[in-house]
């Protein structure tokens, strides 16, 4: 359930004052084979918080609404921005509050139920997974419902991703001052309760995709994205920088089939998916250039510096870093909070 109105973005020319180098949702054109960006143009879209790429259907991209809209999931085609397939889910109770969707290797969609913007009172979420549909079009389609709980305790949260080679599901909570990536079990069960524990420690996320071949974690948040390794089952070191677009309420990001270029999405009406290149992981290939990956609760391992700091960075150049990402969170949280209501 969403509890803030849509239209109360912060300004972006007020954002970028504060945070030089920002871009605004503009993107690169792309190179030839690669994917592009394109307009949501389905007036029923208005609250887009997650984006899939089809692998069997070229150019097509699953989303859904927030909450307060049901149980659909729409495919987009990227040529046109046109709908064109809604499912209706069926097997499953009534969303609450639908934040992120993905696509796993065994070819099924696992929707994520999981947001809470109470802050951890809602005891339990829930996982929807259902097949891919061969053919396009508007139909109903069985899914099952799986129930989920945090090792540590309820949370907020608006980034589920399944990886692409194991199968597993990941979960990232989201809090202002950083949250937690959180490991599912080895297999999803639909008897009784499938618990997440906390594996690492993660930025403010609002959505997060794997890359297609399993090596490459990228999150999201409002103001910043970031790639890390994927190693040994965890994101390794602090990750590198993503020239991510500033989209006001950013809430989406996948990677094309092909892993050549990040998808970043919004929420709004004829929002825009924004097509990002990926750029070449040197870092992440080059060993002296990572640092020590972040342990739950702390910061790197072995290290004595300040909790939450990127591991490999000095002092100096995360305190101003964290400086300007927090005087760009003000704004945004601020703009919020303005315009802030309850439902009933």
């Amino acid at each position: 359930m969403r509890l803030l109105l849509r239209s109360t973005a912060v300004p972006a020319a007020l954002v970028l004052a504060l945070l030089p180098g920002a871009a605004l949702a503009a993107e690169t054109p792309a190179a030839p084979g690669t994917a592009s960006g394109f307009t949501i143009t389905d007036p029923r879209i208005k609250e887009s918080s997650g984006l899939a790429a089809s692998r069997i259907h070229p150019g097509v991209y699953w989303t859904h609404n927030d909450s307060d809209d049901g149980p659909y999931v729409y495919a987009v085609d990227s040529a046109t921005g046109k709908t064109v397939a809604r499912l209706t889910l069926t097997g499953i109770g009534t969303p609450r509050d639908v934040e992120a969707i993905s696509l796993g290797p065994d070819g099924r969609l696992y929707l994520g139920d999981i947001g809470d913007n109470r802050d951890g009172t809602w005891d339990h979420v829930w996982i929807y997974r259902f097949q891919e549909p061969k053919e396009l079009g508007d139909r109903t389609v069985a899914a099952e419902q799986f129930t989920v709980t945090y090792a540590d305790g309820p949370r907020n949260a608006e980034a589920l991703m399944v990886h692409p080679v194991t199968g597993r599901v990941y979960i990232a909570s989201k809090n202002e001052q950083g949250g937690g990536l959180y490991e599912g079990p080895e297999r999803l069960s639909a008897d009784g309760r499938n618990v997440f524990r906390r594996v690492a420690e993660v930025p403010w996320v609002t959505d997060g995709a794997f890359s297609p071949d399993g090596t490459r974690l990228t999150l999201r948040g409002y103001l910043t994205a970031r790639t890390y390794a994927w190693k040994d089952g965890r994101p390794a070191g602090a990750g590198e920088r993503v020239d991510a677009p500033w989209q006001g309420q950013a809430e989406s990001v996948t990677y094309a089939p092909d892993g050549r270029t990040l998808m970043f999405g919004a929420e709004g009406a004829n929002s825009r998916v924004v097509a990002v290149p990926v750029a070449p992981a040197a870092a992440a290939s080059d060993p002296a250039r990572t640092p020590a990956p972040q342990r739950p609760g702390g910061g790197p391992t072995g290290s004595s510096g300040a909790q939450g700091a990127p591991a490999g960075q000095d002092s100096g150049s995360f305190t101003k870093g964290a400086l300007v990402l927090a005087a760009g969170t003000v704004l945004v949280l601020a703009g919020k909070r303005l315009f802030r209501r309850r439902k009933s």
